[in-house]
């Protein structure tokens, strides 16, 4: 049976700067721009996940953070025609010519849904179902109010000085004749601008976007995730016996899967009384079924412990999500896919669950603006300060606008980089003076510079 995606898409449009719902769920929209990758220290990473707690305290009741990563491969392509290059600058153009690397986009998604509306669940589909719109969308304060608390949540990420929030306005939402908008972009996995293909989508046996195959790995139950979690894992590459190299605890998932993926990361806010409400229900059947099983027992204590932290600690719980969506053209590539994604989960001391049955709901919640259909039978109850660590926090190598630098090649994939030495470090506040040290090898040009 075929439908056409206009039919049953879950936005309703873009409207103030908003993503509408067919629901009456808003969504304000940023970009991020995270810190490079190998450049924070132990403390920094701290400092960072300190951040993210304390903006994810501001955000109000029945509302969703929904980070998503882009990472696709692309290829580097200098100006040919820039007539001002000189012979070494097109002769090192040549050279780094289509030079593959991951690129990386990061989009913050805050999504304020109805008070009353009943939660997604995997029982159902949820992917064409309509509603009356609700009192928040017609209600002028609320949606200010809202507004108010996602101002002050990108204030706080800036203020900690390792991330830049950029609000997308309706013409970066919404899709032109030569622009495709950003639900469109992850409805047909196509991150790129120049090209507007239309492809089907077909959930019949697994997902298929085209000509792309697509698989979702998730890490929705908490028997799968890891005993110990952080703000930072040691890279044991760069690392020795006495010197620890810290990069963030999820970057395995991020920068360092070398293939085409999508990292979702999900955080729903609901109302912590009715949470602890349940959990406490919870405790009291798993203590009445304790002498039946020794895992009722287990289970008893752990929600004994997951409450007595909440009170005594006065922390809020969640609920919290995370997926990685890999694409790829050549089904035969799905192995390799699988291998590499199960030994990115490993080195966090996760396992990778491949998603079958609920894949389509999960690919679905995962269009801009429609994370309140997300199923929450695959999530899991937690607190912001373990949910914020498996956020991933660096992106690639960027190149500096100043007129002025040098060229250097990234580290992971060696793609050519302008960097600025001189003028950027000291108005950055990394260093106050000019000085340079130069070193080369045996016959080469060595100098110090003051």
């Amino acid at each position: 049976m075929e439908k056409w995606l206009e039919d049953i898409l879950p936005i309703m449009g873009v409207e103030h700067d908003c993503i509408l719902s067919k629901q009456g769920d808003f969504t304000v929209v940023y970009r991020a721009e995270l810190p490079e990758i190998f450049s924070l220290s132990n403390q920094d990473y701290e400092a960072f996940h300190e951040a993210w707690v304390k903006a994810i305290k501001l955000l109000p009741k029945h509302s969703i953070l929904h980070k998503q990563d882009w990472f696709v491969k692309s290829e580097f392509r200098p100006d040919f025609m820039n007539s001002d290059n000189s012979f070494l600058s097109r002769s090192s153009d040549r050279f780094f010519n289509e030079r593959p690397f991951l690129d990386h986009n990061c989009y913050i998604y805050l999504t304020k849904k109805q008070g009353g509306r009943k939660p997604g669940s995997s029982m159902f589909s949820n992917l064409i179902r309509s509603s009356i719109v609700p009192e928040q969308t017609i209600n002028p304060v609320m949606f200010q109010d809202f507004l108010d608390c996602c101002g002050q949540f990108a204030q706080i990420l800036k203020d900690s000085g390792f991330v830049n929030l950029k609000r997308l306005r309706n013409t970066d939402l919404v899709s032109h004749q030569r622009k495709k908008g950003l639900i469109e972009k992850y409805c047909f996995l196509s991150e790129r601008d120049d090209t507007f293909l239309m492809r089907e989508m077909v959930f019949d046996e697994g997902i298929q976007v085209g000509d792309q195959h697509v698989q979702i790995y998730t890490l929705g139950d908490a028997e799968d995730l890891p005993a110990l979690c952080g703000s930072r894992i040691n890279y044991d590459k760069y690392s020795t016996d006495r010197t620890k190299f810290s990069v963030g605890f999820a970057s395995t998932l991020g920068q360092l899967l070398p293939c085409n993926h999508i990292y979702n990361q999900y955080v729903f806010i609901d109302d912590a009384q009715q949470t602890i409400k349940k959990l406490e229900s919870k405790r009291l059947r798993l203590q009445s079924l304790s002498a039946y099983s020794r895992e009722n027992a287990i289970s008893r204590d752990a929600t004994n412990d997951f409450l007595n932290e909440a009170i005594g600690a006065q922390r809020s719980p969640i609920k919290a999500h995370f997926n990685v969506v890999v694409w790829t053209d050549n089904k035969e590539e799905l192995k390799d896919l699988k291998n590499m994604v199960g030994s990115a989960l490993a080195q966090m001391d996760a396992v990778a669950k491949i998603e079958n049955d609920g894949a389509p709901q999960i690919f679905w919640a995962g269009i801009p603006g429609n994370a309140a259909d997300f199923p929450m039978n695959d999530t899991f109850d937690t607190f912001a300060p373990q949910a914020t660590c498996f956020f991933n926090m660096e992106t690639g190598y960027r190149t500096s606008l100043s007129p002025v630098g040098i060229r250097m090649g990234d580290r992971l994939t060696g793609k050519p980089v302008h960097v600025d030495i001189s003028d950027e470090p000291i108005k950055r506040g990394i260093c106050t003076n000019r000085n340079k040290f130069i070193l080369g090898p045996s016959g080469g040009y060595r100098a110090i510079l003051n």
